[in-house]
């Protein structure tokens, strides 16, 4: 009678020791083959960037897309719209104002190292980011975070960290955290991956 009872408490704690002991298994490799899979997606975003001098957060919001591997795209539609357009090696800035920049980032490491710190992420390449970044992650396949801590540095006179946090293979929020003390938080919503 008394194994009876204590049957479904064993059961329970034998399940969650497994499920603990996955999550122990699981690290960077799983993360960016999760995110691999992934070979579009479309979204929404909030952005707010909080500057020292502010009394107030800047926010800005629009759509991100991305479609494997190397093409990603930023369409700020608030306050003013703005499109950042990323595809192989070009950057292309489209202004509210109608101007246009085109950059390439073999002549810019440190906007390829900013650039590669989300597309690479996106796209589950490690060997991409390591290019640039020492690599950290915490937590589980349901909720993890990403630190990615520049190793250039160039690139660390810039920003001192980048995280990313997520569930599964979707990013939820980015943060940018510049070696000036100011910051960015991104938060995606309505993640359509495909």
């Amino acid at each position: 009678m008394l194994t009876k009872a204590l049957a479904p408490t064993l059961a329970a704690a034998l399940m969650l020791a497994g499920n603990l002991a996955h999550a122990a298994d699981w690290g960077v490799a799983d993360l960016m083959q999760a995110l691999s899979q992934q070979k579009s997606g479309k979204a929404t975003f909030v952005e707010k960037k909080y500057i020292a001098m502010l009394d107030q957060p800047l926010e800005a919001s629009g759509e991100l897309s991305f479609t494997a591997p190397d093409r990603l795209e930023k369409r700020t539609l608030k306050p003013k719209p703005e499109a950042l357009v990323l595809d192989g090696d070009k950057l292309l800035v489209e202004r509210s104002n109608g101007r246009k920049l085109t950059v390439s980032l073999a002549d810019r490491p440190e906007v390829a190292a900013f650039v590669e710190s989300i597309r690479a992420t996106l796209a589950g390449d490690r060997t991409a980011l390591e290019r640039f970044y020492a690599i950290a992650l915490s937590g589980n396949a349901e909720q993890w975070q990403l630190v990615l801590t520049p190793t250039q540095p160039r690139m660390l006179k810039v920003i001192s960290q980048v995280r990313i946090a997520g569930t599964r293979a979707a990013v939820k929020t980015v943060e940018f955290l510049q070696a000036d003390g100011d910051h960015s938080e991104m938060t995606i919503t309505g993640v359509d991956a495909r």
